[in-house]
């Protein structure tokens, strides 16, 4: 070791890290082949290898707070800003609490 210099060593790293890249590319062949051969004696779909999700993902409906007192259409405030909005006071189109019906929804999307 005592004649190594620097650029021997990186040498040596460079080819040492292309012998652990192919290892690594090997065992990994062997391995899918593995699972293949387990999915096709197990009867086994890729579908059954993902992860299971508790329920379904649902958004709850959020209430209108903003109003257009020209067409009646409502935003929520949340997503893209409407044309009848942009650029404007949004104090002016907020829905009052006994202004608005009760629950509610953002019926009409923001546009």
């Amino acid at each position: 070791m005592k004649g190594d210099t620097y650029k021997h060593l990186i040498a040596e790293l460079q080819k040492l890290n292309r012998r652990i890249e192919s290892a690594r590319q090997d065992e990994r062949q062997n391995v899918l082949r593995e699972i293949r051969e387990k999915m096709t004696e197990w009867d086994i779909t890729s579908n059954e290898l993902r992860r299971y999700r508790r329920g379904t993902y649902h958004m709850k409906p959020v209430l209108a707070k903003y109003r257009d007192p020209a067409t009646g259409r409502e935003w929520s405030g949340r997503g893209r800003e409407p044309a009848w909005i942009a650029g404007k006071d949004r104090s002016l189109f907020l829905i009052e609490s006994d202004d608005a019906p009760a629950g509610t929804l953002r019926a009409v999307r923001a546009g």
